[in-house]
């Protein structure tokens, strides 16, 4: 049976460009046949890949993620974006990861992701889902939006904000993040509540149980409309009235891993967090001092 991998690849990034083909030459090397993705398209019979390969930042490998998840097929993430969270290894390692993969020597990772319901004012309901956070946002510049948080059917706050984020563990590090909200280990199980620019004395980041249900009401009395969005890609536009239920999904998404390097270690990386020169043990187990009082 023919080995088959998936290549998503930014191509307007022409470094994208570049180590796309090292991933394609080092595939059939090994005798894989690559199948390269075209730009916002589906591919067929996803389940007979054996993986997939995606290059670029953390939009693209979010963009996999929608062709991928449904299969379980797992993706191998190359950083060609500033940050690139869920990226696994940097360009100069394409060539040696591609080998490793060819070989089988890669573990998998699976990350939790949310389930989001829209309950249109007239009872029409939609249904979606994301890896990193489903946000309500104003559209309007000059008004706020007026939310209201239930958390399994209890009334818990209401605010004008400049909308909510609702993220996984996986998106704590995301637009939940740059809301200030709590960075959060990818194992805990459970969603994160960050309100955004809100106008009022509680409203703080919440952390809420994995069997809860978060509930965003775009309220009744106000006029303002705001706009739903799943991982910054999937657009719905909400008004009053409408509803927005989240909670964790049984589906995940799967990311394969070449090294087991902790997600500190990562944080670390990503971050660039002056962790030199601390007094006790340095990164490498030696004794090392640091900065005298």
């Amino acid at each position: 049976m023919t080995r088959r991998v998936l290549v998503v690849t930014h191509h307007g990034r022409p470094e994208a460009v570049a180590a796309t083909a090292v991933v394609l030459r080092e595939l059939e090397a090994a005798g894989i046949e690559p199948v390269l993705a075209a730009e916002e398209s589906s591919v067929d019979d996803l389940p007979s890949f054996e993986l997939a390969v995606v290059l670029g930042g953390d939009g693209t490998i979010l963009r996999a993620a929608e062709m991928t998840r449904t299969a379980g097929v797992p993706m191998l993430g190359v950083n060609l974006g500033r940050v690139g969270f869920l990226a696994e290894i940097e360009p100069d390692d394409v060539a040696d990861a591609v080998r490793r993969l060819a070989a089988g020597d890669y573990e998998v990772e699976e990350r939790r992701t949310i389930e989001v319901c829209l309950t249109r004012a007239d009872g029409q309901r939609t249904t979606g889902w994301a890896l990193n956070e489903a946000a309500v946002e104003k559209i309007d510049p000059a008004r706020m939006l007026d939310l209201g948080i239930e958390v399994d059917g209890r009334r818990l706050e209401r605010f004008g904000c400049d909308g909510v984020v609702v993220a996984t563990p996986t998106g704590s590090t995301a637009h939940a993040f740059s809301g200030g909200g709590p960075v959060v280990w990818p194992d805990v199980e459970g969603v994160i509540v960050v309100p955004v620019a809100a106008h009022a004395l509680f409203a703080r980041p919440l952390v809420v149980g994995p069997s809860s249900t978060v509930t965003l009401l775009v309220l009744e009395d106000v006029t303002v409309s705001g706009r739903l969005t799943c991982d910054g890609r999937r657009v719905q536009r909400v008004g009053p009235g409408d509803r927005i239920e989240v909670r964790v999904a049984d589906l995940p998404v799967r990311l394969a891993r070449l090294s087991p390097a902790p997600f500190t270690t990562r944080l670390v990386h990503k971050f660039a967090l002056p962790v030199e020169g601390w007094r006790g043990v340095s990164q490498n187990g030696s004794p090392q001092g640091g900065p005298t009082a």
